[in-house]
């Protein structure tokens, strides 16, 4: 099996903050703690990885890196935010990419776009669905199976926002058969898109936030053809991030919104 996650902070000790309303930072210990939790790979494509400058992301990568744990879009420039992580797993070989693409903070005006990865300089993978078909049609045929996480679309927003459907759609197009999408801190729905599958947002998983405590955990069963079948863990996150199991009482309608909001999504 391989455990994935959205690691949605800085880490380390370099680096000062953004003019941004919440710039995050996690310790160096961090790293430890996400090996112990058994993630083996952590999308650095978000709008927080970046809070402490190019010189704490690079630091962040070292320290997930020495811990085994592998960080995906971001890097030293642009070839390397947009490297995709290949790995066999049970058999299968699977390719990673993950990317950004999130709308201007409405209480700061500031741009995450302009963390984008260049040539020459550090930064994250921008999700343009013409850059995301070009990798994904680069590394399709070298592996069975494309899976992209993508962090986007609005916050507390349960429908997917236009650039959120661009990009993912785009991955999907190209040849990816999974996408796993973040940032909305609530739960989104599952889109059954031509031969893939786009799980548009999954909520929190450890995030202290004042916000609705609703949400779940993904896992996701693959054979070469694509995804085989996927379950959703209910969960709630408690009062200091830490998640827990969702009792059956309120499980239920965590699933019920879910499904409701597939429905919508595999109508249109």
């Amino acid at each position: 099996d391989i455990t994935v996650g959205n690691m949605e902070s800085a880490m380390g000790t370099l680096g000062e903050p953004a003019a941004k309303s919440y710039p995050f930072r996690a310790p160096p210990v961090a790293a430890e703690a996400l090996a112990l939790g058994g993630f083996d790979v952590v999308s650095l494509a978000n709008n927080h990885a970046m809070d402490y400058g190019p010189a704490a992301l690079l630091q962040a990568i070292d320290l997930l890196e020495a811990q085994g744990v592998t960080p995906i879009g971001a890097g030293a420039n642009f070839d390397a935010a947009h490297t995709p992580y290949i790995t066999q797993i049970n058999g299968l070989s699977l390719a990673f990419l993950s990317y950004v693409n999130v709308p201007i903070e409405a209480t700061s005006a500031f741009d995450t776009a302009v963390w984008t990865a260049t040539e020459n300089t550090p930064g994250l993978a921008w999700a343009d669905p013409e850059v995301i078909r070009a990798d994904v049609t680069a590394v399709r045929d070298q592996v069975d199976l494309v899976i992209v996480v993508l962090h986007s679309g609005y916050e507390y927003v349960e429908e997917p926002s236009e650039p959120q459907v661009a990009a993912a759609q785009a991955a999907i197009d190209a040849g990816a058969r999974l996408v796993i999408g973040h940032h909305a801190h609530i739960l989104q729905g599952i889109d059954f898109y031509n031969d893939g599958v786009i799980v548009y947002g999954l909520g929190n998983f450890a995030f202290e936030i004042d916000g609705a405590p609703e949400t779940a955990v993904l896992n996701v069963w693959l054979d070469a053809n694509g995804v085989r079948s996927l379950e959703l863990i209910p969960a709630i996150i408690q009062e200091g991030g830490a998640p827990r199991l969702a009792e059956s009482w309120e499980a239920a309608p965590i699933l019920r919104q879910v499904y409701f909001l597939t429905r919508i999504l595999n109508s249109r």
